[in-house]
């Protein structure tokens, strides 16, 4: 028999191994090390006091490419790692892991480990970074490797472990593991970073110990300043040109304990998993199958028919198909529209039309400010099955091998998804309509078309729902719900409408769809 951490290592390589050789996980590394350009390049920038930064020594450097780190990885990077106990139920390997005497707290804190290995590389590439990103900025020298990793080490691991664990914990929760469970943890991500800004207590990514040492550090050498300090991401917006020597964090006991309590918390997060986890009983997996309904078949049914005389059958069906052969695409926009809404329950339809209520009832503004917003983040999970679906249920043989299947059945599916986000925001599209407001109303149409194409050309690409869902609701929160200019799709001010150009992305997200499933069809 075999030693358990031998069981252990085999677990974890295999897993490890099998990520880093996927497109998702150099995507997010490469977005990775664009966020450590950025610090270099000032895109990033953290203001202390009254618009001070620290010299780019190796206590700033490293410590604001942890701090950076830590909080990018701890969101995208969650959506790489949430698929290891999935593909084991998916691939059939959790049946055979199941027959062997392995404990579930072996299990999740095996996949918690391979979680983290992954994660922990990614860092590993961003600390080498760190050093070529000091090299390229001789604002201060020498290198010093010890302030350089130290934040890594200290704020960046302990944060990729924490977000390793809740990834497992999210899988094994019944509602959590699928794509609410994705949409929630961005809000979860949120509310601890506005936490750890706010309160005085270590949070995970570790910018309060960034601000707390900053700010002692300016109250030493500038009496005068203000004790106020903000984490900010700025692209091309103004840069601090005071400058003040940090020569990095004190890391005391103290410290390092609150940061190590993070390493507990995340083991207690796997072993918490493992009281969840149904151990691949497909009993307990809740994948419902349903019997198919066999209509009650007659004598005289053309099945049945097997004289000559069944030929009327034949000529009924074929005289039908010729009747309803001009609207063939409607029935199937109807068919993917019923598709993409099947498993929704009834309270999903009941949320659905109050925000639609909420659109005629409430004033202009509100309309088509937060209830609108809401409206389109609900069907959220709706639209990111557009695209995917032929990969999540294995059916590319079947479908592909229709006729016209690129573009009669992906404009059709388009379609389908252009008209929930029609039906979800009628009552502000209405609104802006019988206002006149031609210009507020073709940013509403913009958006209607740009939502479904983004989730169709994603989906097609990445064969996954979950890059979708990541993406979009990181852009609904960062431009539309905040206005941000650059990104408000939605045009929620006359500043921020721009639908000649969403209408112009709607057209290449779809025209990069068409591609995409051109290859597939082509390699299926």
């Amino acid at each position: 028999m075999k030693h358990p951490l031998r069981v252990l290592y085999q677990m974890v390589k295999a897993d490890f191994l099998e990520r880093v050789r996927r497109y998702s996980f150099l995507l997010t590394l490469a977005g990775a090390l664009w966020l450590a350009y950025g610090v270099i390049a000032e895109k990033v920038t953290i203001v202390v006091g009254d618009g001070y930064r620290g010299v780019y020594n190796s206590a700033w450097i490293g410590m604001l490419m942890a701090v950076c780190c830590s909080t990018f990885l701890s969101l995208c990077a969650f959506y790489v790692v949430k698929n290891s106990v999935e593909r084991d139920s998916v691939t059939r390997v959790g049946r055979i892991l199941a027959a062997t005497p392995m404990r579930k707290e072996f299990y999740t804190v095996a996949k918690t480990l391979s979680n983290f290995a992954v994660l922990a590389s990614m860092v590993l590439v961003l600390m080498a970074a760190a050093v070529v990103m000091q090299w390229l900025r001789p604002e201060a020298r020498p290198i010093s490797l010890w302030q350089l990793w130290s934040p890594f080490l200290f704020i960046s691991l302990p944060a990729m472990f924490v977000t390793a664990s809740v990834a497992v914990l999210f899988e094994t929760l019944p509602v959590l593991r699928g794509g609410v469970g994705n949409v929630i943890y961005f809000f979860v991500w949120t509310f601890t970073l506005a936490a750890g800004v706010e309160t005085r207590l270590d949070d995970v990514v570790g910018i309060h110990v960034l601000s707390n040492s900053t700010r002692q550090a300016l109250a030493r050498l500038k009496p005068g300043a203000t004790e106020i300090t903000r984490f900010s991401l700025s692209i091309g917006g103004d840069h601090p040109l005071r400058t003040f020597l940090w020569t990095g964090v004190h890391w005391t006991l103290q410290v390092l304990l609150w940061r190590l309590s993070w390493v507990a918390v995340a083991l207690g997060f796997a072993l918490l998993a493992s009281v969840f986890f149904h151990r691949f009983d497909p009993a307990r997996e809740r994948i419902r199958i349903r019997k198919p309904k066999y209509a009650r078949a007659s004598v005289d049914s053309p099945v049945f028919a097997v004289e000559p005389a069944s030929s009327k059958y034949v000529h009924t069906s074929l005289t039908a198909l010729q009747q309803h052969k001009h609207n063939r695409f409607a029935r199937l926009v109807y068919s993917e529209l019923l598709l993409m809404t099947k498993g929704l329950h009834w309270w999903w339809y009941v949320v659905g039309g109050g925000l639609l209520v909420a659109q005629f009832a409430s004033p202009t503004q509100a309309a088509r400010g937060g209830v609108l917003l809401a409206a389109w983040i609900w069907p959220v999970l709706v639209w990111s099955q557009m695209g995917c679906r032929e990969s999540r249920y294995a059916t590319q043989s079947l479908i592909f091998s229709a006729e016209n299947v690129v573009y009669r059945q992906l404009l059709a599916l388009w379609s389908a998804g252009v008209m929930v986000a029609l039906l979800t925001g009628l009552g502000a599209g209405a609104r802006l309509l019988f206002s006149a407001n031609w210009q507020m109303f073709a940013a509403w149409l913009s958006a209607t078309l740009f939502i479904p194409s983004m989730a169709l050309a994603l989906g097609v690409w990445s064969g996954s729902g979950k890059f979708f869902e990541a993406l979009y609701t990181v852009w609904w929160y960062i431009g539309p719900l905040h206005q941000l200019p650059s990104l408000d799709f939605v045009g929620g001010s006359r500043n921020s409408s721009s639908p000649a150009l969403y209408l112009a992305m709607a057209a290449a997200l779809l025209l990069a769809a068409c591609v995409g499933r051109r290859r597939q069809v082509a390699y299926a």
